[in-house]
């Protein structure tokens, strides 16, 4: 059986609670990270040195870092579906994982660590701001980029979509005033309404 650590309030974790639920696969999942600790006792970090969440047990592969997660997921479990076993269609969906990871995350996250997790009294508005003027730029290069295409690699569902996906759930779920990008409201609505996005991109931020 797998079994996953990490809580569902983090973004990482998510990711990887779809692509099991995508998968239909069963799992023991223990929360830690945040308010439930564990991740700086020495079990923890013999399994995961970095500390961090999540971390998947399989048998005995062991991993972390959350889009590696969900690539081997989708690889062991869901080839030539999920994960693309023709090499272009791989690294085009291999490139929108990393594209989350390193900039639109990199772009968005503050605004929601100070609009979800600091104090209305503690926020910083300037660096809000300056979120937003990162982030939205982004939004409309993955519009353009979804403008007749149903999901972000193509005609089917593949890993690529799902921590993009997280991504934009967060991004929507933030109390801003924002202008519409028509591609990515139709591709999200999409995704939603897939059975494994269930308790995932319908959570509350927190």
């Amino acid at each position: 059986m797998l079994h996953l650590w990490g809580r569902t309030s983090s973004i990482n974790v998510r990711k990887v609670v779809w692509a099991v639920q995508e998968l239909e696969l069963t799992v023991q999942r223990t929360d830690a990270g945040g308010q439930f600790g564990l991740v700086r006792e020495d079990d923890y970090l013999g399994r995961n040195p970095n500390g961090l969440v999540p971390l998947l047990e399989d048998g005995e592969v062991r991993l972390w870092e959350s889009n590696v997660i969900v690539r081997y997921l989708c690889a062991r479990y869901a080839p030539d579906r999920l994960y693309p076993e023709a090499l272009p269609a791989r690294f085009d969906a291999e490139r929108w994982m990393d594209w989350q990871q390193t900039t639109f995350n990199q772009a968005a996250r503050i605004a929601f660590l100070q609009l979800i997790r600091t104090p209305a009294e503690q926020r910083d508005d300037a660096a809000i701001a300056a979120s937003v003027a990162a982030t939205e730029p982004l939004l409309d290069l993955l519009d353009a980029h979804l403008a007749g295409r149903a999901y972000l690699a193509g005609d089917n569902f593949t890993m690529a979509d799902i921590p993009v996906a997280c991504e934009i759930h967060r991004w929507y779920g933030l109390p801003l005033e924002r202008r519409g990008w028509p591609n990515v409201e139709r591709w999200f609505k999409t995704l939603g309404e897939r059975p494994g996005a269930r308790g995932v991109l319908d959570a509350a931020l927190s």
